[in-house]
């Protein structure tokens, strides 16, 4: 990454991220970044076409959507150099969606020089919690 890079990443985050894509798996999901800063990060995802054949949301597709903003995040925070790469994740589901949308909201736990570990709450349209992710990210220097 370049110093401008560098520059464009830290003045406008959320910019960066949108025009670097939060991958495949992601886009084919629906996730869309809404907020990305130092503080959290926040992101959606549409219950159509992430659903197990009950017509829920899919459990795996809350911890996609965490893994996703917990990484992410973790990577801006790690800084110049530096990688984050996930090496533990859980999750609790509480409630179940149907249709519509719920939106991830992830924030910092921890953030040290090795780890980062960052709580995901994701909420329904009414903004009730549906499930709470936890996500340890190790900081590996960039190869």
């Amino acid at each position: 990454m370049n110093n401008q890079h560098l520059a464009e990443l830290y003045d406008n985050p959320l910019e960066w991220v949108q025009s670097r894509g939060m991958g495949a798996l992601a886009e084919r999901m629906g996730i869309e970044m809404t907020a990305f800063d130092k503080d959290h990060a926040v992101a959606t995802m549409p219950a159509e076409g992430n659903t197990q054949p009950v017509g829920l949301i899919h459990g795996g597709a809350y911890v996609v959507l965490g893994e996703s903003l917990g990484s992410m995040h973790a990577n801006l925070l790690a800084g110049p150099g530096k990688l984050a790469v996930g090496v533990d994740i859980n999750a609790t589901h509480t409630r179940s969606v149907r249709s519509g949308s719920v939106t991830g909201t992830c924030t910092p736990i921890h953030v040290g020089r090795s780890l980062a570990v960052h709580e995901i709450v994701v909420t329904d349209d009414e903004g009730r919690r549906c499930s709470t992710i936890r996500i340890t990210n190790a900081i590996i220097d960039q190869r």
